[in-house]
């Protein structure tokens, strides 16, 4: 199985480490490792690092191979089910993976010829924390609920 290196950001501190990261396996203190953008501001470095993935993110094609990967029954997908549904080449959708496994979005494993990818829920379940308002806060003057 592939790991690789997912910046943490400790909410005590906002000391930035790191953590090696296989699969699907449990991210320590992922769950509340950044406060909400309405809690407290980001630092620099909290800032750069959820740069990093909202700029993944930030492409149409990224953003629909990570539905595609997440919403597939069973978990994970198949290279060769993804690049038929792109009119890119086949590098081209690899690089956008990579980016996209580079950002701690998903992982993968290489199992033969093929390379299979799934979704890191920790990291959606971290930026959807970041993003949710806390529960009982007004919304911003002239903002929806």
């Amino acid at each position: 199985m592939s790991n690789q290196d997912l910046v943490l950001l400790d909410q005590t501190d906002g000391t930035a480490g790191t953590a090696a990261v296989s699969g699907t396996a449990g991210i320590p203190g992922s769950a509340d490792c950044c406060p909400g953008l309405l809690t407290a501001p980001l630092d620099e470095d909290q800032a750069a690092e959820l740069a990093k993935v909202f700029k993944a993110l930030g492409d149409p094609v990224r953003l629909r191979l990570l539905s595609m990967i997440a919403s597939r029954a069973g978990g994970e997908v198949c290279v060769c089910d993804l690049t038929p549904a792109f009119d890119l080449s086949q590098p081209t959708v690899s690089h956008h993976l990579k980016l996209l496994r580079q950002a701690g979005l998903i992982d993968c494993e290489r199992r033969g010829t093929w390379v299979y990818y799934w979704l890191v829920p920790e990291m959606t379940d971290r930026l959807a924390a970041i993003l949710t308002r806390p529960t009982g806060a007004p919304a911003p003057d002239g903002a929806a609920s």
